[in-house]
């Protein structure tokens, strides 16, 4: 139980006082009704006496009476009626609530204050971490100072009101006061009447009511003074004449009224009377004049200790009724007549609280007051008391028989043996057995309650054991049962405890009043009394169980008392059961509720809550928190109200869904009251849908055109794609490279990327940039939690915008969002949105801004409401097939507000941020919007979605400006440059339409004479005519618009060849389109657009080719710089994308050095096909060019009857960019090699010239169309693969496949390469990071500084009849391939040591000198003529000399063998 003011030992005292009559004239009553107070209510504040009393028992010891109390009471002749007794307890609960500004009912988010009592203990969730921690906190907290005053005022309030009964003396009068005026003309006269009419009232049978203790009540006569008015020497006679005829022991002269009322008025007299009359406002609310008596045969009436009516028919009328009437008739009441009641009650509380009382009175009459008790109980009351123990107690001697006192012979009878009680149960129900008055078992019973009265606790549990057991023999089981009671009471208030509690007298006692009895008044007065007495030994699991025992459906009022008391009890137990503290208090608060006491049921919730919040138990939190929801509505505590149904909608609810549905459409109903109080307040928070955040995307800019038809929009971004981390990179890099070609290599320090959508994974640090009159979309993600739908209406974002011009000096005021408002910032409203259960969904926002500033987007504002029939009856959840559309709502939907709060990423770069929790901003919701820009839309017309490998198409692409400003600087940048072409810069390069040509090719084109099959056609073209080569990155290219201009609301188409990729499958092929504005702004410097292009490639043709030395020198032109050129071209074309064959059209070189001269193809075809899988050897003459080598010449060699000008775009176009990104690679690899070369300087020139003899820069382009049949169609496709010659004798691919790197490699460098690395390094292969500098060229280099050719008669005739020895002229030419000067030793001794050799070709004999010794200028060629000797006819091989070179004025180091060239054959015939 709760902590009470008093000591059990107080409180059992003042249940259990003295009781006192008042009979007061009329004319008494009106003196003290001055003061605002009757008679008893007068002399209440000092009832109670100061000093200790003395008196003596039956056995003349001294007995001590300590802090005695008196009551005293007019008398009431009715006795009190359930209904009325039931309604005053309620009130009297009711009325007290805790303590100001301590309110349990504060319902806060996140935690509860557990507020018991008067002292708070904060409780956060959850309150109790673990059970040890909670035993250690209430031991050490302060519950056990909890106090319920609610309860004492019940408690005190009951016991007052229990009406008096036959089988116990407790509540019967022991005296009466007769009160007279000493200003009444016969004071003596109106004593008599007054001691007649208390005679009658006792003795007559008219009256059952009240009860008295015996029949000779004392009476006290009071003569009352008015000192300010009255004669002080008529009272003093008057009294006088009292004492001779009462004698000085039975009456006294009260003087009051001292005080003038109109003087002294400041003067501050304390107020004894103002706590005992605000106990009392309850019993008295009608007014004292207004009193009227109510004849109403249903009328309830009550005991009262309040004044009686004014005398208007005589005294009898006084004790007719009691002053409060019920205004209904008696029964239960229900909680709105509870309210009303509780409603008046405050007010007369409030009416009497104004009201002063004893205003007529100084201290001294106060004094007076209270001598006046104290001499009536000295030497009126107490030795009456004393007196009438001494006559009990003889006379139960006498009638018994006993020699001794009572009190002596009690010892002797309990020293004995005890007689076994029976049982409860076996007891026969003789509750109706009466006993007359004067039975002796009573007056044991009158006289135990005597001793009680008085304190003299061992006498009285004497007499109660004496008489419990006459009872019990008897089975008058409600006489016994009182006994039984008050023995058990007795035996624990006796001073030194010398018995133990007898708690099974109580047991007993509450047993037989409830069972057997009926008396559920009595049996709680059992159970208070014994819980205190069980609590104050610490016994508090007993004292909570009979506490429970006693609840019952007969009161709710009750059973919630005590059932809040039970839970105090568990919760101040030496282990405290805080759930079972939560369980019980759920229990009182759902009895308090029943009972129409409403802020105590909420107070009791309030309370539990904290202990089941956080502890994952959803349903009773829901439980609770609905109940707090309905009790605060009720109480018109909207705001807590709609806080605790919030909980329950924001919980991971469990309920089923015609549970939430319910929950939800209270939460709308109370949350629609309170907004209603405060219509023009701020927009609450609503706790519905949920918001993630962090998942709020802001996106800037119009959305994406569809397609229309072969028109295809720019992809863009948009808020449907998914971002990614690596793409995001790849625009950035981009655009940060167009940036900086535009500023001329640097980036600007103010550069920032362009951000079309911000989320989650985006930089957010710094304000995004939109322009003015261009839509921002806020893209929220709405989750609903629970198993109904939801329905949101007018939903639309919370904005802040303040103006600003960039540029001026003054910025504008912050506006709000309003309606006054649109033209700043046009806001678009969503009409309905539809959530389904459990359901995650994104809305798009959008904001127009029509002016520049700074935008806040603050939140979102909505009316959230549910569908109706949003819950079906048959299980089905209905909101399966709700779809977007008109939806009918339940007609409740409230307007409210949630804002978009996003927490930045953490940081953790400095020491402190990594040690501590730090944010940084997250600015997506905060634009700055600028002045106008440009706008680019770009479509892509016939753009395909497949090509084959190296094909040529030709495509469209429209740029529009949708703006109102010009855009200039207009450039594309791609990773991929070589995939597209706009066309030259020169316009006669590019081919004006396609259907300028044969088969509408994309490719410009020529009919050829067919004389000049197989010979190269020559042209030639600057790299600067292809934007290569000018300084700029090949990957940035200029759109070339006419004036470089678009202007407001233009367009303009330009075409757009393409290239397939070189390796097949699915391409992603950024373009990134960069667009400035003609004005200069300080925020946005340029705008980019974006597009993704989608390209599937299947496999075309692959081509390898070689480059050899010819071993013919001399050329048509005499020159002896030649060499052959092998191409090897295989369909790898599979026959599922429809192609029919290849055609090889043309095949064309570029170079500045070289050019081909003539197909030497020895297939008599025109033109060469290739099917599925078929493969074709081309070979080609290739010479030197004299041009200088600026331009690059461009040589084609046609195999139909159609050239296609190389040299012109998009051919050109198309090498160019494969030569540029070629050189890229080739950089990149070789970026080691020059690194170290760097470190080096000294190496020697020398053999640079030496590896230069070597290296040949010729590339090649191949032609081809392709048949394919596509619905029984044929088209003709077309184009280009490339292939860069640098090397003599080594092998270059169109595209380096592995398979081909695999042929390149030495076969042991690739089993090493392929033991040490992964393969996916394999470019680590060409730059390893240990790579020495070569400190002299490789053998295959010096063998390569001089080309040998032998001249001679393929065939020679001689007759060897006449001459036997055959001389054969051979000239031997000597070509230096180098620029430096070479030193050249020929031998002609060598002679082939391979036997096969031998027997395949003989033997002959170089004549002359053996060994020529020559020097060569750089390119120089000479001729040496030499003679072979053959003795007989046969197939010769004379490429047996031996030809050794080094540089000049250089040792032998470099000295090398040069290669042999190819076998030399000569037929000597005979004739």
């Amino acid at each position: 139980m709760a902590q009470c003011v008093q000591s059990v030992q107080e409180f059992i005292q003042d249940s259990f006082v003295p009781l006192v009559a008042a009979l007061c004239s009329e004319e008494a009553e009106r003196l003290t009704r001055r003061n605002n107070l009757s008679f008893a209510e007068l002399v209440r504040p000092f009832c109670r006496l100061t000093s200790e009393v003395h008196m003596r028992d039956p056995n003349n010891q001294l007995h001590i009476i300590k802090n005695l109390k008196i009551a005293v009471n007019n008398i009431i002749t009715h006795p009190p009626q359930p209904g009325a007794i039931r309604k005053l307890l309620h009130d009297v609960v009711s009325v007290s609530q805790p303590a100001e500004g301590l309110v349990a009912n504060v319902i806060t988010a996140g935690d509860y204050d557990l507020n018991i009592s008067d002292r708070s203990v904060k409780a956060s969730v959850p309150w109790y971490s673990n059970w040890k921690e909670t035993l250690m906190e209430l031991n050490t907290s302060t519950f056990y100072s909890a106090t319920t005053p609610w309860f004492e005022s019940y408690r005190e309030c009951f016991l007052q009101s229990m009406p008096a009964s036959d089988h116990e003396f407790l509540n019967h009068y022991v005296a009466c006061m007769l009160v007279v005026s000493s200003s009444e003309p016969d004071p003596v006269e109106q004593f008599l009447k007054l001691s007649q009419e208390q005679h009658r009232i006792q003795h007559s049978s008219e009256y059952s009511y009240p009860k008295w203790f015996i029949p000779n009540t004392l009476k006290y006569y009071v003569l009352l003074h008015d000192v300010s008015t009255g004669e002080e020497q008529r009272a003093d006679s008057i009294y006088e004449e009292m004492k001779q005829r009462y004698g000085t022991q039975g009456c006294y002269l009260l003087k009051i009224n001292s005080r003038v009322s109109n003087r002294g008025a400041d003067e501050q007299i304390p107020d004894p009377w103002s706590q005992y009359l605000q106990k009392n406002t309850i019993q008295n609310q009608d007014c004292y004049e207004d009193y009227t008596v109510v004849s109403n045969k249903n009328t309830d009436h009550l005991i009262s200790d309040g004044i009686d009516s004014e005398i208007k028919d005589g005294l009898s009328n006084n004790f007719k009724t009691h002053p409060l009437q019920l205004d209904h008739p008696s029964g239960s009441l229900d909680s709105t007549d509870y309210m009303k009641a509780s409603t008046s009650l405050q007010d007369s509380k409030k009416s009497n609280s104004g009201t002063p009382h004893g205003a007529c009175l100084t201290l001294t009459d106060h004094d007076r007051i209270r001598q006046f008790i104290q001499e009536f109980t000295f030497r009126g009351l107490l030795p009456h008391i004393e007196k009438t123990i001494r006559q009990l107690n003889d006379q139960l001697i006498s009638r018994k028989g006993l020699s001794r006192s009572l009190f002596s012979a009690t010892k002797k009878w309990f020293s004995g043996s005890k007689v076994p009680e029976k049982s409860i149960n076996e007891l026969k129900n003789t509750s109706g057995l009466l006993y007359p008055p004067e039975a002796p078992e009573l007056q044991i019973r009158k006289m135990a309650d005597l001793c009680f009265l008085v304190q003299h606790y061992e006498l009285a549990y004497s007499c109660y054991h004496t008489a419990k057991k006459d009872f019990l023999n008897d089975q008058a089981m409600l006489y016994a049962a009182g006994a039984l009671e008050m023995a058990a009471v007795s035996a624990f208030l006796q001073p030194g405890a010398p018995r133990p509690y007898p708690a099974h007298y109580m047991e007993t006692a509450i047993q037989t009043y409830r069972d057997i009895c009926k008396n559920m008044v009595l049996a709680e007065r059992c159970v208070l009394l014994s819980a205190e007495i069980l609590k104050s030994q610490s016994k508090y699991s007993e004292a909570a169980a009979l506490l429970i025992r006693l609840t019952s459906e007969d009161s709710d009022l009750r059973s919630a008392l005590l059932l809040e008391q039970a839970a105090h009890c568990f919760i101040n137990m030496r282990s405290p059961m805080v759930r079972k503290f939560a369980f019980h208090m759920i229990l009182a608060g759902h009895r308090f509720s029943k009972a129409g006491q409403k802020k105590h049921a909420l107070r009791c919730y309030c309370q539990a809550m904290q202990v089941y919040k956080g502890k994952g138990w959803s349903l009773a939190e829901d439980h609770i928190n609905f109940t707090i929801g309905r009790q605060s509505f009720t109480l018109r505590q909207l705001d807590n109200a709609v806080s605790a149904f919030r909980h329950i909608l924001i919980n991971d609810s469990k309920q089923p869904p015609a549970q939430q549905g319910a929950f939800l459409r209270e939460y709308l109903y109370v949350y629609k009251n309170a907004t209603q109080l405060s219509p023009d307040g701020p927009l609450p928070q609503l706790p519905l849908p949920y918001i993630n955040s962090s998942a709020t995307r802001v996106f800037f800019g119009h959305d994406r055109r569809p397609a229309e038809g072969e028109k295809q929009a720019a992809t863009h971004v948009s808020l449907d794609q998914e971002y990614d981390s690596e793409s995001s990179q790849q625009w950035r890099e981009l655009e940060e490279q167009v940036v900086s070609v535009i500023n001329k290599g640097t980036i600007p320090s103010n550069f920032q990327p362009t951000q079309f959508c911000l989320n989650r994974y985006s930089d957010n640090s710094k304000f995004p940039l939109a322009v003015i009159e261009e839509p921002i979309t806020v893209e929220v993600s709405f989750r609903n939690p629970l198993k109904v739908p939801l329905l949101l209406t007018d939903l639309s974002l919370l904005w802040k915008f303040q103006p600003k011009e960039f540029g001026a000096k003054h910025d504008g005021e912050t506006k709000e969002q309003g309606t006054c408002d649109e033209d700043m910032v046009g806001t678009e409203a969503i009409a309905e949105f539809l959530i389904n259960s459990e359901e995650t969904k994104v809305a798009r926002l959008k904001l127009f801004p029509h002016q520049t500033g700074e935008l806040h987007i603050l939140g979102v504002v909505y009316n959230l409401g549910t569908v109706q029939g949003a819950v079906s009856l048959d299980g089905i959840d209905p909101s399966i097939g709700l779809q977007t559309g008109k939806f009918v709502s339940n007609g409740l939907s409230v307007r409210g507000r949630q804002d978009l709060e996003i927490q930045g990423p953490r940081l953790n770069n400095t020491k402190e941020e990594k040690t501590s929790i730090k944010y940084g901003p997250d600015r997506r919701l905060d634009p700055i919007i600028t002045e106008e820009m440009p706008l680019l839309e770009v479509f892509f017309i016939n753009f395909p979605t497949g090509l084959l490998c190296g094909e040529i198409r030709k495509a469209y692409v429209e740029f529009v400006n949708v703006s109102k400003c010009p855009l200039t600087s207009l450039k594309v940048v791609s990773k991929h440059p070589e995939f597209f072409t706009f066309g030259g810069n020169t316009a006669a390069l590019t081919p004006l339409s396609p259907s300028a040509s044969e088969n509408c090719s994309a490719y410009k084109t020529v009919v050829t004479d067919p004389t000049s099959v197989r010979t190269a056609l020559l042209s030639s073209a600057s790299s600067a005519d292809f934007g290569i080569g000018t300084g700029g990155s090949p990957e940035v290219i200029q759109v070339p618009l006419p004036d470089a201009v678009l202007l407001p609301g233009a367009s303009v188409q330009l075409p757009m060849w393409l290239r397939g990729p070189d390796e097949e499958g699915v391409h992603e092929i950024n373009f990134l389109f960069y667009y400035e504005s003609i004005k200069k702004h300080s925020k946005m410097c340029h705008r980019v657009l974006r597009h993704t292009a989608v390209i599937c490639t299947s496999r075309s043709l692959h081509i390898r080719a070689t480059v050899c030395r010819s071993n013919a020198l001399g050329d048509e032109e005499g020159r002896g710089d030649n060499m052959l050129l092998f191409v090897d071209v295989e369909n790898i074309n599979t026959s599922e994308t429809g192609v029919k064959e290849f055609h090889i059209v043309q095949v064309s070189s570029n170079s500045k050095h070289w050019k081909l001269q003539k197909s030497v193809n020895i297939s008599g075809d025109k033109d060469t096909k290739l099917a599925s899988r078929e493969r074709a050897k081309l070979c080609f003459k290739a010479v030197r060019c004299k041009n200088s080598e600026e331009n690059y010449t461009f040589a084609d060699i046609v195999f139909g009857n159609e050239q296609i000008v190389s040299s012109a775009s998009p051919c050109g176009d198309f090498f160019f960019q494969s030569l540029s990104s070629e050189f890229k690679r080739t950089h990149v690899q070789s970026h080691t090699h020059a690194s170290q070369r760097a470190v080096k300087q000294s190496f020697d020139e020398t053999v640079r010239l030496i590896q230069r003899c070597s290296e040949v820069d010729l590339n090649i382009v191949v032609l081809w169309k392709a048949y394919v049949v596509e619905d029984n169609k044929q088209l003709i496709l077309e184009g280009q693969h490339h292939v860069a010659l640098n090397t003599i004798g080594k092998e270059a691919f169109s595209f380096p496949q592995k398979q081909g790197l695999k042929k390149i490699l030495v076969n042991s460098d690739w089993e090493d390469l392929e033991q040490e690395l992964p393969e996916t390094v394999l470019l680590k292969f060409f730059r390893p990071e240990n790579t020495p500098v070569p400190a002299r060229p490789t053998p295959e280099q010096l063998s390569n500084l001089i080309k040998t050719s032998l001249h001679y008669p393929e065939s020679f005739n001689h007759s060897f009849h006449q001459k036997s020895l055959c001389l054969v002229p051979v000239t031997l030419l000597l070509s230096n391939c180098s620029q430096a000067v070479v030193d050249v030793m020929i031998d002609l001794r060598h002679k082939p040591t391979s036997s096969e050799a031998l027997e395949i070709h003989g033997s002959f004999t170089w004549l002359g000198q053996t060994q020529y010794k020559l020097q060569l200028k750089g390119q120089e060629v000479y001729s040496l003529q030499l003679k072979a000797c053959f003795v007989h006819t046969g197939v010769y091989n004379l490429g047996t000399p031996r030809v050794f070179a080094k540089l000049v004025d250089q040792v032998t180091l470099f000295e090398t063998s040069q290669q042999n060239s190819m076998p030399a054959l000569i037929i000597i015939n005979n004739i």
